[in-house]
């Protein structure tokens, strides 16, 4: 049976900060709540069903997610983990709270989101607003890595941890951006072990399709997209010392899907700012591009992706998914499986994008449309 992992996103509370930079009691609701419709037939705003607009301090709601997941055949939440450097965290009471009090008992492991917080984190921006930066990742050197490894240590041995091959699992958001990575993997794995561990077992998150050539950072040149291997991505980000590599499949399936061309000059004509409106991407044509040949490789665990609208946080700023249903995104499930099937059981891994990401658009609890139809549609699939 294969192993789907959904990531999960724990915004869904007051913190201080977005106090702050948004206003009073700001949360991902903020955004779902106001977002309107594009065009006729666009479903917006996203009205949540069973689980109602939910604070994640309440133990009572993460037990209710566990359940539904647990329903929907899903096997581990991989917790979406914010640590900036110098112990600079957000958004870490949930995952805190799980950990503390040993309930839901339910698997899970965590991503490192090391990206950079600005003003279009979270918010809904122009194309014409200027990016400020909230809160800046930050790469202080081993003294840090350290000190953030001690702090998830009681995690990676909490029993519910999810592991691959006897290891703890790692992800780790954007690879290719962490200069220091090796290093930091190195000695990761060298704690562990210290500390009882059989290592850790890190996984990097990439797309499948870059617009970018992976040459060091600074002679990093755009460059046509390659639709048809993703295999120099795959080794470039094993060859940093990863495990594995979880592939996303996005982009290559939106080119495919409208063709290459047009697709970047509209990305193009939107970010100088032009108003061309939302793209829209038919669902199943989509998503039926998202696998290339390497994804079935036995270190590579692809992404399957129920829906995407990002309009209540960015507007028109990037493309709409329409026509998914529950029956398309079981399609897309079972093509998936169709990937790991041949893969050693261990590593017949699929990431789920995701739980409970809103305002992107791309979550499996239930709304006032397709109420629990998801989590069915999944749990039909995986058996």
């Amino acid at each position: 049976m294969a192993r789907v992992i959904a990531f999960y996103l724990p915004q869904f509370h007051p913190i201080p900060e977005n106090d702050a930079w948004w206003g009073k009691g700001f949360t991902e609701w903020t955004n779902v709540g106001r977002a309107k419709p594009l065009f006729r037939g666009h479903y917006q705003p996203r009205v949540p069903a069973d689980l109602g607009y939910y604070d994640l301090r309440m133990p009572e709601v993460r037990q209710a997610q566990a359940e539904l997941a647990q329903k929907a055949g899903i096997e581990a939440f991989c917790y979406y983990h914010y640590w900036f450097g110098n112990g600079k965290r957000l958004l870490e009471r949930p995952f805190n709270e799980v950990l503390a009090s040993g309930k839901p008992d339910f698997p899970f492991c965590l991503c490192w989101a090391n990206h950079t917080w600005s003003n279009k984190t979270w918010e809904k921006s122009s194309a014409f607003a200027e990016d400020h930066v909230l809160v800046e990742q930050r790469y202080f050197g081993e003294k840090d890595y350290m000190e953030h490894f001690y702090a998830v240590l009681p995690a990676f041995k909490d029993k519910r941890y999810l592991q691959i091959d006897g290891k703890p699992i790692f992800v780790i958001y954007d690879p290719i951006n962490f200069g220091d990575v090796t290093n930091f993997i190195e000695l990761w794995r060298k704690l562990a072990v210290e500390n009882g561990l059989s290592g850790i077992y890190f996984i990097g998150m990439t797309a499948s399709t870059l617009t970018f050539s992976l040459l060091p950072q600074e002679q990093r040149k755009t460059v046509l997209p390659n639709l048809q291997s993703s295999a120099e991505i795959y080794n470039y980000v094993l060859n940093l010392g990863f495990d594995a590599v979880n592939s996303f499949g996005k982009r290559r399936g939106e080119m495919l899907g409208s063709g290459k061309y047009i697709d970047l000059i509209k990305t193009v004509l939107r970010r100088v700012g032009l108003k061309i409106g939302a793209d829209k991407y038919d669902y199943a044509k989509t998503v039926r591009n998202y696998f290339v040949p390497e994804d079935t490789w036995e270190n590579v665990f692809p992404t399957i992706l129920p829906q995407w609208d990002r309009t209540a946080r960015v507007g028109n700023a990037d493309g709409v998914y329409i026509n998914s249903t529950p029956e398309k995104f079981g399609e897309h499930a079972k093509q998936a499986l169709d990937i790991v099937k041949n893969k050693q059981p261990e590593h017949q891994v699929i990431f789920l994008k995701s739980w409970n990401e809103w305002a992107e658009g791309n979550y499996m609890e239930p709304d006032l449309k397709y109420g629990n139809g998801y989590i069915e549609a999944l749990n039909k699939v995986i058996g």
